[in-house]
C-alpha cells in the first residue's frame, strides 16, 4: 500500500478525532472516535467504511483555506482505491482498471470480439432461441470459468483485507447487522437521515442512495434470474427458452430495468459531483465501470425485446461479450467496492 496516502489519511483522522463535530454522520466517525491512535489497518478499515457522502467535508471548519486543509472524503477515497489494488489478485493487472476507463472499454471490445469468434467458429447445430446461435454446452464452457474466476479472486483479496484490519471469527449476528446496513444503504442517508451532499453543498438528497439501491437490487434480480434458470434447466428438466411471465424472465426484466436506470442515474450524479472530494485518479475508471454495467443491462433488455428478430445473433454477441468482460474484470473495478464495504461493515459490527 502507498505509505503517503495512509499517512495523510492518518493526519486528517487524528484531527477529526480531536474535533468530534461529525460524530453522528455515518459509520466512519463512531469507528474513528473509538481509537486513540491509528494503525495502517485502522485507516484501511475507515476508508472502506466511508461511502463518500461528503457531508463531513461541507460541515468541517478545517477545510481549505484553513491551515489544516482537511478533505477527509478525498483522503479516504484514495486509501480505499489503493487498498483494492493492493489486495487484488492476481496483482500484475490490479492497478489498471480502477484508474483508466479506457482499459475497461478495451476489455469490452475484446469480450465482444471473442464472443463473435465463438459464434462464428463454434456456433450451434440445433437448439431453440439463443441456443440456435450458440449451444448451451458452449455457453457453459465459456461463462462458467469466467463466473468462477472473480469469486476466487475476490475471496483471496478479501482474505488479505480481513487479516489487515484485524478481523475475528465470523458470527451470524455481525453478518446480519452488516447486511441490514447494506440493504438500507443506511450510511448514504447520513446520521441525520436527510441524505448526503454528494451533488450540492447546500442540498441534502437521497438520490445517490436510491441510485445505488437500484443498481444493487437490479443486479441481485438478474443474478436470481440466472440462478432460477439454472435450477429449472438442470433440476426440473425445463430448458430455455422461457415464457415472458416465467420467473427467470420476470426477474431478468425487472433487474435489467433497475440496473439500466440506476447506472444512468449514478453516472449523471457522478458527472455533476465535485471531483476533488473523491479520488480524482479513479474518476475515469469509475465512470467506465458504470457504463459497462449499464451496457450489460441495456443490451440484455434489447435482447429480450428483439430476440425473435433477425438482429438477435448480433445482439446476443454484444450482450454475451459485455457479460464476459464484466466477469473477467470484476475484481479490478468499482464492483469490488461492494464486497469490501460489506466486509468492512461486518468488521465494524464486531468492534461495536
Amino acid at each position: 500500500m502507498q505509505i503517503d496516502l495512509i499517512q495523510e489519511a492518518r493526519r486528517q483522522a487524528e484531527i477529526c478525532n480531536a474535533c468530534r463535530y461529525c460524530e453522528g454522520y455515518c459509520s466512519v466517525f463512531p469507528a474513528l472516535h473509538r481509537e486513540r491512535a491509528f494503525a495502517d489497518g485502522d485507516i484501511t478499515q475507515l476508508a472502506n467504511l466511508c461511502h463518500n457522502c461528503r457531508g463531513c467535508y461541507y460541515a468541517c471548519q478545517y477545510t481549505a483555506p484553513h491551515e489544516f486543509d482537511l478533505n477527509l472524503p478525498k483522503a479516504l477515497a484514495e486509501v480505499r482505491r489503493d487498498s483494492w489494488e493492493s489486495y487484488a489478485w492476481p496483482q500484475p493487472v490490479a492497478r489498471r482498471f480502477h484508474t483508466y476507463g479506457g482499459a475497461i472499454a478495451l476489455s469490452l471490445v475484446v469480450g465482444i470480439t471473442l464472443t463473435f469468434l465463438a459464434l462464428r467458429f463454434i456456433g450451434s447445430r440445433d437448439g431453440n432461441g439463443f441456443y440456435a446461435v450458440l449451444s448451451h454446452n458452449a455457453m457453459v464452457a465459456i461463462f462458467l470459468p469466467a463466473f468462477l474466476f472473480p469469486l476466487v479472486s475476490l475471496a483471496k483479496s478479501l482474505r488479505q483485507y480481513w487479516r489487515a484490519v484485524g478481523g475475528q471469527t465470523l458470527r451470524f449476528r455481525d453478518i446480519s447487522a452488516a447486511l441490514s446496513m447494506v440493504a438500507q444503504m443506511k450510511d448514504l442517508a447520513a446520521g441525520h437521515g436527510d441524505g448526503c451532499n454528494y451533488e450540492d453543498e447546500d442540498r441534502f438528497s437521497h438520490a445517490r442512495r436510491f441510485a445505488h439501491q437500484a443498481i444493487m437490487y437490479g443486479f441481485l434480480l438478474c443474478f436470481a434470474a440466472t440462478s432460477v434458470g439454472t435450477v429449472m434447466h438442470y433440476v426440473l428438466d425445463m430448458p430455455a427458452p422461457y415464457a415472458i411471465w416465467s420467473v427467470p424472465k420476470v426477474f431478468g426484466l425487472t433487474g435489467g430495468v433497475l440496473l439500466t436506470v440506476g447506472c444512468g442515474w449514478m453516472a449523471a450524479l457522478k458527472i455533476r459531483a465535485e471531483r476533488n472530494l473523491g479520488d480524482a485518479r479513479a474518476w475515469g475508471g469509475d465512470l467506465g465501470f458504470i457504463a459497462l454495467l449499464g451496457f450489460v443491462a441495456f443490451s440484455g433488455l434489447m435482447l429480450y425485446a428483439l430476440g425473435s428478430t433477425a438482429a438477435m445473433p448480433v445482439l446476443l454477441a454484444l450482450h454475451l461479450g459485455s457479460v464476459l468482460s464484466f466477469f473477467l474484470i470484476t475484481p479490478y473495478t468499482k464492483m469490488a467496492h461492494g464486497f469490501y464495504r460489506l466486509t468492512a461493515l461486518i468488521r465494524e459490527a464486531q468492534q461495536k
